[in-house]
Formats: C-alpha cells, sequence, structure tokens
C-alpha cells in the first residue's frame, strides 16, 4: 500500500471501498491468528465530534464478531484512560493485534473523509495533547475543520455527520472481519493463577472515569 487510503463517506460505493481497503490491510499486517484483534475506540460521548469512536465501539459491540471491543459510549476510552486501557490489554493478551480508531479535525475539503494510515494512531494531536501511540494500524474520520478552538469546533461538530461516518466505518469493519479467516478470542492471560485466565474476554470493560 502507497501511503494512506481515503473516502469520502458520501461515496456511493463508500462501504464496499472501505471494507475493501480494510481487508488488504489486515492481510498485509495479521500474521498470527492467536493474536486477537482489538478494536481500540478512542473519543469521548461528551463531545458531539470526539464520539465518533465510541458510536463506533458501541454499534460493533452488538454483533457477533470474533473481536475484543475497547471504547464505547457507556465505557469509552479517553484522554484521561488511555494509558491504563493499553497496559491492561497488553497484560490480558499476547501480542494483540490493535486497529485504532479517533475522529480528526482537517482542512475544510477534508470534513467527510475517512482515512486508513500505517502505523499506530496519535491521539489528541489535533487538540495539542500528548498521549500514548496506539494500533497496529489505524482509521480516522475528519469530523470539522481545525486550526482555531479545536475544543468548541468538535462540540459543535453536527452529529448527523458524525452518526452517519460511524454507521459505514461500523459496517465496513464488520463487512471486512467477516471475510478473514479470524480464531475465536482466546483467553486472557493468567494473572498470578487467578480467575483472570478464564475471564470472557470479548468486551474489555474500563472504569468509568472523569473527563
Amino acid at each position: 500500500m502507497a501511503g494512506p487510503q481515503r473516502i469520502h463517506y458520501q461515496h456511493p460505493q463508500a462501504r464496499e471501498k472501505l471494507a475493501v481497503a480494510l481487508r488488504q490491510n489486515f492481510l498485509k499486517r495479521y500474521k498470527s491468528a492467536l493474536s486477537p484483534v482489538i478494536l481500540l475506540c478512542i473519543g469521548t460521548d461528551r463531545s458531539t465530534g470526539d464520539c465518533l469512536g465510541p458510536l463506533i465501539g458501541s454499534k460493533l459491540q452488538q454483533r457477533e464478531l470474533p473481536i475484543v471491543v475497547c471504547g464505547t459510549l457507556d465505557e469509552p476510552v479517553h484522554a484521561v484512560n488511555l494509558q491504563e486501557t493499553l497496559d491492561n490489554l497488553n497484560g490480558r493478551f499476547e501480542d494483540p493485534f490493535i486497529l485504532a480508531i479517533d475522529a480528526c479535525l482537517g482542512r475544510t475539503e477534508s470534513v467527510g473523509y475517512i482515512s486508513i494510515k500505517d502505523g499506530p494512531l496519535s491521539p489528541g494531536t489535533g487538540v495539542n495533547k500528548s498521549l500514548p501511540a496506539a494500533g497496529n494500524f489505524h482509521i480516522i474520520g475528519i469530523v470539522n475543520v481545525g486550526g482555531f478552538m479545536e475544543y468548541l469546533v468538535l462540540q459543535n461538530t453536527r452529529l448527523s455527520l458524525v452518526m452517519s461516518m460511524a454507521d459505514l466505518i461500523a459496517d465496513s469493519i464488520e463487512k471486512c472481519l467477516r471475510e478473514l479467516p479470524l480464531a475465536a478470542v482466546p483467553p486472557a492471560k493468567a494473572e498470578g493463577g487467578g480467575d483472570n485466565a478464564s475471564a470472557d474476554a470479548r468486551i474489555i470493560r474500563n472504569e468509568a472515569l472523569t473527563y
């Protein structure tokens, strides 16, 4: 793959094209069926523009997929608990394969575009925050215009746009994953021989933290 792949959410074939691009990225990077696939959906439900990730997580949490979903509207993964969440994932699973998802701001002509990019996601850069990078590769959705008063811009982003992008991304991820030979989520690693080894690992539950 040469550079990032991107498509506008209103493109008539957006779902199919995004699913194909995701499949190509998985086939290129996902090397071991023993590695659990983690969907790390970053954002908060307290900001319209920044709820793209949690919306996607909530939608995929309800679908029968052999993945671990981290970050939902009920239990978001955000600036306060991102490092704790990553530590939890790395402590519970052997060599997790992480697809990170987040909203971002961009140029006027880029609003509505969804991009798939190589390597880890660096969340918070658009609002001048330094947060831990995460992901083997990542998806970003450009929800509004950046460059000035980013927090206010995120708060005043249209929910209609964010919902439409979340539906598209969730559907594309589901289509992609159903076409891949993924194994069931393996049990979490034992921690001191306790009961965690047999815990249901489909959904990681994050503690509710103030944001």
